[in-house]
């Protein structure tokens, strides 16, 4: 039997940073290159938590990317909704749960979430299960708490045959592989536990990294955890 992997992070200055992407999609490139950049950044799986879902609405116009999924659409038209945008695009970066327009040169201007006291979480993984637990501070108030994991892949290729990327070769990294929620449960404790949560590889790919993190009802984000599974992901 594997043993457990542990991540814990209570830092009141984590940021979760959401890329909605494509293969199929010109402009994302760039961004895709720039979130490849924070494997080298100091805070990296400390303050700063990477994912990038691929959405499948540009799989009908000339290449198919295997690492879309609908229910990654989802999520971001539900960010667009909740957030009162008119449209969904690619690429969309989602800081902390909001639309970030601003730029993303470099790591150093990542803002963290800005609240004081976000509690602790404590992610466990083995194989293909992850558990958590959420202690939240005292002072916060009570509502329904979700945990959503991430599976993340890294060195990742692909050499676009068609689309607008048709001819150049991809590299993803913190690419999501696989993704799934659960609803935390009180505790007599006072924190908040979920029950083990199936999650793999959607795409035969292994993954590298897992986060983590806990939502609240009204979709805030209240505290990330997460790190590398293997050495061999550096």
């Amino acid at each position: 039997m594997s043993q457990d992997i542990v991540f814990k992070n209570s830092s009141p200055a984590s940021s979760l940073i959401e890329l909605y992407s494509s293969e199929g999609c010109s402009s994302c490139p760039p961004a895709e290159e720039w979130l490849n950049s924070l494997k080298s950044a100091p805070e990296l799986w400390k303050s700063i938590f990477p994912v990038a879902f691929h959405v499948d609405y540009w799989d009908g116009l000339g290449w198919p990317d295997r690492f879309a999924s609908p229910e990654y659409t989802q999520r971001q038209r539900n960010y667009a909704s909740a957030l009162g945008q008119d449209s969904v695009y690619t690429p969309e970066f989602v800081l902390n749960g909001m639309e970030w327009r601003r730029s993303w040169l470099s790591w150093q201007e990542i803002p963290a979430m800005g609240v004081k006291k976000v509690g602790s979480l404590t992610v466990r993984s083995n194989d293909n299960q992850v558990s958590a637990v959420y202690a939240p501070d005292p002072s916060a108030p009570a509502q329904p708490l979700t945990i959503n994991v991430a599976l993340l892949g890294f060195n990742v290729m692909t050499d676009v045959k068609s689309g607008e990327n048709g001819g150049r070769k991809l590299e993803h990294d913190f690419v999501v592989l696989g993704f799934s929620s659960a609803a935390l449960t009180s505790q007599a404790d006072g924190n908040f536990q979920s029950t083990p949560v199936e999650i793999k590889s959607s795409t035969g790919d292994k993954p590298g990294a897992v986060v983590a993190w806990v939502s609240g009802n009204d979709g805030s984000i209240l505290q990330v955890a997460g790190g590398w599974l293997s050495k061999d992901s550096l």
